[in-house]
């Protein structure tokens, strides 16, 4: 592709010299045409060399235009190449959707730096990048596994659409928050009058009428000229004031206009549609003709700038009169069609986001996801998105009502695991493949509390924190909501935690911990609860229909070896011990000259 590119812009260089070849051409053709009498061999020959010029430049512009299409497309790929290799620096990594007091985003990788967000968006617009957010936060579930099938598979129409958001993002949002600034303000509706037409159209037949009287005689010379000047000055005050206000209210959507019609042109171009998908592209349909009118009204507005050009277009066009004509039809249109045209291009736009994470991992499968309204969880050899080969499979399932207690020594696999979990029932619920041989699901809500943090600003020990978010847990089981004030479908909910009351005592975590469990069973609650605590393990030999044991362990020997499987029953053997005597072990060896306080770094 990079051959290619050299290739086009080669040609594009001759076709510079060509057009300067030409355009001298055509001046010496003029000259010729005046020094012999204006003579028909000098015409033809001007008439010739500037048809010459045209026809160049036309391909020129073409050659221009497909550089750039292939500079974007080579972007494209190279981007993607990197995202292979586990580089995701060039995609938006959801940095501004990061809430640590969301139910789970925070805890589970969803927003910011090597997460979620980054792995999945390939958004080229503002409204798409936000639905793709509001899908991973479950604030809305829009697609269907056939959707993102379907999608998955037209690479050419998603490496087309990616391109064309390549170094930029289209703000479609602005375009809704036009519609704000239009409802407003207006333009004088008198020009969308039948009398002003009438009056325009009388304009524009008298100029041409007393330059053709002048020509033979019939009136003064000076007539058309005085009338010309006349004209030109009504238009101008008659339109200036409105076409400025028109000016003012789309300069903030230029650039973004050209996208908009753009994506919608290539939106448009799909096909074989999924019935569910119908409805978004037709709407885009009709939204064509729409998108390029306001395209050539802001070029036509672009082009005021030049006074003398102005000067000629109004006086013999009216061509103000009637670019705020057009406007008026179209910010009527506008106004009663952006909102659904928005909607439909941000649906498009984030599906193929799904679409391309799909085709990116073969390696997956479409999760069941039934209709109970309970929690209901089981899968086989599920692992971990961002580990990728590296990963260990595990099987796992849970009952609704139940609680699963994950034990195991440090770095064991247990906070993994609790995010493995989370991960792919996000996916599951928008309907994309799992990272699981078999993985079948309910639509339950989700809570997790994984990481806990101070605030030393808003003095909030960490232990207060640990409170305020089991607090928050507690009264979103009892109502969960996502969307102020929208309850969540579901009244079941599935809570994942990874220590419960870490910023207190051993004895009073234990009793902590034992009061919430038996507790929080009185609420639609399953459980997935990690502990180093063994003690809390006893539970289920408590309440054995409600706890269960699982753990993940580890064997000791010259080294600690780990195998990431979770078995079922309780972790016999602990590491921190084993590994602080490997660090303390440093002390020996440190040189006299070493600085007090630095630390050998410890590799294990």
């Amino acid at each position: 592709m990079t051959a290619v590119i050299s290739r086009l812009k080669r040609y594009n260089r001759y076709f510079i010299v060509g057009e300067i070849a030409l355009f001298m051409l055509i001046v010496a053709s003029v000259a010729v045409f005046a020094m012999t009498a204006w003579s028909k061999s000098g015409l033809l020959m001007a008439v010739i060399c500037l048809s010459a010029y045209l026809f160049t430049r036309f391909f020129d512009n073409k050659n221009a235009s497909t550089i750039k299409q292939t500079e974007q497309l080579l972007a494209v790929y190279t981007h993607e190449l990197e995202a292979i290799e586990g580089n995701y620096s060039a995609f938006d990594s959801g940095q501004d959707f990061m809430d640590y007091h969301h139910p789970f985003t925070f805890d589970l990788d969803v927003f910011g730096q090597n997460s979620l967000f980054a792995r999945l968006n390939r958004t080229v617009t503002t409204g798409g990048k936000a639905l793709l957010a509001r899908n991973l936060s479950f604030e809305e579930i829009q697609f269907q596994p056939k959707e993102i099938h379907y999608m998955s598979h037209q690479v050419s129409f998603m490496d087309n659409l990616q391109a064309l958001g390549e170094g930029r993002t289209i703000d479609t949002l602005a375009m809704l928050a036009l519609q704000n600034e239009l409802s407003k303000a207006s333009c004088p509706r008198w020009f969308l009058t039948r009398w002003s037409l009438i009056v325009a159209s009388l304009m524009l037949c008298l100029l041409p009428l007393l330059i053709i009287l002048s020509l033979f005689g019939l009136i003064e010379g000076n007539v058309p000229v005085f009338y010309a000047t006349l004209q030109f000055f009504i238009v101008y005050l008659a339109c200036n004031a409105a076409t400025r206000n028109i000016a003012k209210r789309t300069a903030k959507i230029h650039r973004e206009a050209e996208g908009f019609q753009q994506l919608i042109k290539q939106c448009v171009s799909l096909h074989d549609l999924p019935l569910s998908l119908q409805k978004e592209v037709d709407t885009l349909r009709n939204a064509r003709q729409q998108a390029a009118l306001l395209t050539s009204i802001i070029n036509r507005l672009d082009r005021r700038g030049n006074i003398l050009g102005l000067m000629i277009i109004d006086t013999f066009g009216l061509n103000d009169y009637f670019l705020i004509r057009e406007y008026l039809r179209w910010e009527h249109d506008f106004k009663a069609r952006i909102a659904a045209q928005v909607n439909a291009l941000s649906h498009i736009d984030a599906l193929v986001s799904w679409g391309r994470f799909a085709y990116n991992h073969p390696e997956t499968t479409t999760a069941e996801v039934t209709t109970e309204q309970k929690v209901c969880f089981e899968a086989e050899e599920i692992y971990h998105p961002f580990l990728g080969t590296k990963a260990v499979k595990n099987d796992f399932s849970i009952e609704n009502g139940s609680y699963t207690i994950v034990t195991g020594a440090n770095m064991a696999g247990k906070s993994t695991f609790l995010r493995t979990i989370g991960i792919n029932y996000i996916l599951a619920r928008n309907g994309a493949p799992v990272f699981a041989k078999r993985m079948r699901t309910s639509s339950f809500n989700l809570f997790s509390s994984m990481r806990t943090t101070d605030d030393l600003a808003g003095g909030i020990s960490y232990f207060n924190a640990e409170l305020r978010r089991l607090q928050q847990l507690i009264r979103f089981c009892k109502h969960p909501v996502y969307v102020q004030g929208k309850p969540a479908e579901s009244p079941s909910t599935l809570i994942i935690l990874d220590e419960i009351l870490k910023g207190t005592n051993s004895l009073d975590k234990l009793n902590g911990s034992r009061l919430f469990l038996e507790n929080i069973c009185k609420l639609p609650v399953t459980g997935l609860i990690a502990t180093h605590d063994l003690e809390l393990s006893k539970l289920a030999n408590e309440y054995p229909r409600h706890f269960s044991n699982y753990c993940f362990e580890i064997e000791l020997g010259t080294a600690v070896t780990y195998s990431y499987k979770i078995t079922p029953g309780v972790a016999r053997n602990q590491n921190a011990t084993y590994l602080l005597k490997g660090v303390l072990k440093e002390i020996d060896g440190l040189s006299t000259a070493q600085p007090q306080g630095e630390t050998a770094e410890f590799a294990g």
